[in-house]
């Protein structure tokens, strides 16, 4: 662990909802700015709770099924997963301490 994981439509389900770990996945694009200066923070922060909390990306033009299906509109988009149900989201750029401090309540719910 320690890294941000590419997740697709196909894997996410053994990924993230079978996760034995929280998990937080960025959704984005390729043509995403926000979502780009997102990524030096998220990749940031898999290093910082390595082994405690799972990373995974997802680009949204290439895996719409699972966009689709958790609701996301709209980019770039966090959702963090625990015990393999959604247990937040957070949309557009976000600061480190914002992050950090959803990672932080994933981890001492």
């Amino acid at each position: 662990m320690g890294k941000v994981v590419e997740i697709n439509d196909g894997t996410f389900e053994n990924e993230i909802i079978k996760c034995d770990i929280p998990a937080v996945v960025d959704f984005g694009a390729e043509w995403c700015r926000p979502c780009k200066a997102m990524e030096p923070l998220v990749e940031e922060a898999a290093r910082d709770f390595k082994g405690r909390v799972k990373f995974g990306k997802i680009n949204m033009d290439d895996n719409a099924k699972t966009a689709t299906e958790l609701t996301v509109m709209n980019i770039p988009a966090l959702v963090f997963f625990k015990n393999g149900e959604e247990a937040g989201r957070a949309v557009g750029v976000i600061s480190k301490k914002a992050l950090y401090d959803k990672i932080e309540g994933l981890l001492n719910d």
